[in-house]
């Protein structure tokens, strides 16, 4: 991964996004702070679809738990003192 400053990263697009093309990640700064990163899409995509998985994942898992039957309480007796 590499940095290019805002004015660089407009200067030489066109060479920055054949380079991101080829599979190179490039960080922009802006008064050297990061402000956005260019990935390759395939890379994107592939995170993407991790996520999708990982949260069906969490669904099915979520599914398979018992619910809790704690039955019906109001406030009051949830803070009884008998």
């Amino acid at each position: 991964m590499r940095t290019v400053s805002a004015a660089d990263a407009s200067r030489h697009f066109s060479k920055i996004l054949r380079e991101v093309k080829d599979g190179e990640t490039v960080v922009i700064t802006s008064h050297g702070e990061p402000v956005a990163k260019l990935e390759p899409l395939a890379d994107a995509e592939a995170d993407k679809v991790r996520r999708e998985e990982a949260w069906r994942d969490l669904l099915d898992h979520l599914r398979t738990r018992p619910a809790l039957n704690l039955g019906k309480f109001n406030r009051d007796e949830l803070y009884d003192d008998d």
